[in-house]
């Protein structure tokens, strides 16, 4: 099984060996298939997460806009950091293709093995948003119709992913151990600062757009948002090499 890594680092922690500098690595690197489990498990439980707090949190809040987006960000910013925690080690926890974009423009994923964790990541969170509507009772198939568009909006998508690819370039480097308190908390922090509420993640764009409820967008508007999150990736992986080089 061809290694994962092209040099030593993967992405939110080191999984090879342990070293003083990072509590959570393991002795040995897991196999791909264990990456790949570790993917699903992690995407499955984070975009529901998302999907789910978003119907809990809007049928609660009785129509108070504030309280609702507050219930699904605490909701969030605590099962990021509980599946980068539990899953880190195994496979680098990405739950992110703009996350494994910028590892694969490190040269730190093999493309291979990157298009794995991307088709894991899509049917994992795909799999949540359906597993959220039978949860709540709700249609199984669904189309979202929330209009999310227009320069504000993505903009906001650019901004929100060039801060967590950022983030987690450069406390990969720096101090690794701190990586899922500070996503976490950045990510509760650009629900509220940035327009787009946040997404992130082409992945949750895709599972977001399959369900009509508080978290969708409408399918129309989810190529621009995820053009955006890719952008705003490239663009972060570039200044986090450029920060980071000596001379």
């Amino acid at each position: 099984m061809p290694p994962l890594l092209a040099r030593r680092r993967l992405s939110v922690v080191e999984v090879d060996r342990p070293t003083p500098e990072n509590a959570l690595s393991r002795e040995a690197a897991p196999n791909a298939a264990r990456k790949l489990t570790a993917e699903a498990i992690g995407t499955f439980f984070l975009f529901l997460g998302v999907i789910s707090s978003g119907i809990m949190a809007e049928s609660l809040a009785t129509g108070n806009a504030g309280v609702a987006l507050l219930s699904n960000t605490l909701a969030v910013g605590a099962i990021l950091f509980v599946v980068i925690v539990m899953l880190a080690p195994i496979s680098g926890a990405h739950f992110n293709p703009a996350v494994t974009l910028a590892f694969v423009l490190r040269r730190e994923i093999g493309i291979g093995l990157a298009f794995a964790y991307v088709a894991t990541q899509l049917v994992a969170g795909s799999t949540a948003a359906l597993a959220a509507h039978v949860m709540f009772e709700q249609p199984l198939i669904q189309i979202a119709r929330t209009a999310r568009t227009g320069i504000g909006q993505w903009t906001g998508e650019f901004i929100a992913t060039f801060g967590l690819v950022l983030t987690v370039l450069l406390l990969v480097r720096y101090r690794p151990t701190a990586i899922p308190a500070a996503v976490a908390l950045y990510i509760s922090s650009a629900i509220w600062f940035t327009s787009s509420t946040s997404f992130a993640n082409p992945a949750i764009t895709v599972a977001r757009a399959l369900s009509d409820t508080y978290t969708g967008i409408a399918p129309a508007d989810a190529p621009m948002f995820i053009g955006a999150q890719l952008t705003g990736a490239v663009v972060a992986a570039l200044l986090a090499q450029w920060l980071v080089t000596d001379g």
